[in-house]
């Protein structure tokens, strides 16, 4: 059994907050870079070569990328054999999320009540994932997530005799009513089976893998390949100003689900695809 201090996860969770809201990683900026190889509509690659300046500009001058610097969302990943110490793991990280938006100037967006809509002015609580697995080590990733994307993602409970093709057309159905409104290009993360909640958890999972990185099973895979194609048809482009270069990446997950149902999830991520991770 591993002792690990919950102040070690704080501290970690404060250094993502930060760094994820002031700079893209690395996959991310080689996706845009290939987009705007790949893009042929003038109009689209000026716009491509503005997001790509405005990414550099953030990171040389240490300021957020966006002005919506999300919600943080953090997926624990907990081996079995840690004993946590020194307090609660979830408080560290709440903790950490006050800190990192504090110390970094980040814009705090997160209401007390969806209702009453009175603001916590420090961006917590985070939305907090836990899985227990193997191991003496924890996992973190972290994604601060804003809603312009995050509002035009969509829930389907379809029936089980849509088929292959009722995905398909409701993930390509969402991308295009999102049009402009979610900032592309986009990063899609589309979750298919279990039950309505662990749909939306795979989505939502899957905007934390490397942009572009294939999924390793092969009915998702072909599933990412035919939903890239029909997608860059629908000739939404760059922050909708048309172009093939709608999305950089769609990452698709499947789960095994109920004889009567179909559920599918999708979760949209703007062009500005956070996303960190650390294990300690």
């Amino acid at each position: 059994m591993r002792e690990i201090n919950v102040n070690k996860v704080r501290d970690a969770v404060e250094k993502m907050c930060i760094e994820a809201n002031l700079a893209l990683t690395e996959d991310v900026q080689i996706a845009m870079k290939n987009a705007l190889e790949a893009e042929i509509n003038p109009l689209a690659k000026e716009v491509l070569e503005d997001l790509i300046k405005n990414e550099r500009v953030a990171s040389e001058s240490k300021v957020p990328i966006c002005q919506d610097t999300g919600m943080a969302v953090v997926f624990v990943d907990l081996g079995q054999e840690v004993a946590l110490v020194g307090g609660s793991l979830e408080e560290a990280i709440h903790a950490g999320v006050r800190t990192g938006y504090e110390k970094g100037y980040l814009r705090k967006s997160v209401v007390k009540s969806p209702i009453t809509r009175v603001n916590t002015k420090d961006n917590t609580p985070a939305v907090i994932h836990y899985r227990v697995v193997a191991g003496n080590q924890i996992r973190l990733r972290f994604a601060p997530k804003g809603f312009g994307s995050e509002n035009m993602g969509r829930l389907g409970m379809l029936k089980p005799s849509d088929g292959r093709e009722g995905v398909l057309a409701f993930v390509v159905e969402t991308v295009r009513a999102a049009g402009p409104n979610a900032c592309p290009p986009l990063v899609i993360g589309v979750g298919v089976g279990g039950t309505m909640e662990k749909a939306c958890l795979l989505a939502k999972e899957q905007l934390l893998r490397n942009v572009g990185e294939p999924a390793m099973e092969q009915e998702a895979r072909e599933l990412e390949e035919e939903l890239m194609e029909r997608i860059e048809a629908l000739d939404i482009g760059p922050q909708g100003f048309g172009g093939k270069t709608t999305a950089l990446a769609v990452h698709a997950a499947l789960f095994p689900t109920h004889i009567a149902g179909l559920p599918v999830c999708v979760n949209i991520n703007c062009h500005v695809a956070r996303h960190r991770e650390r294990v300690i």
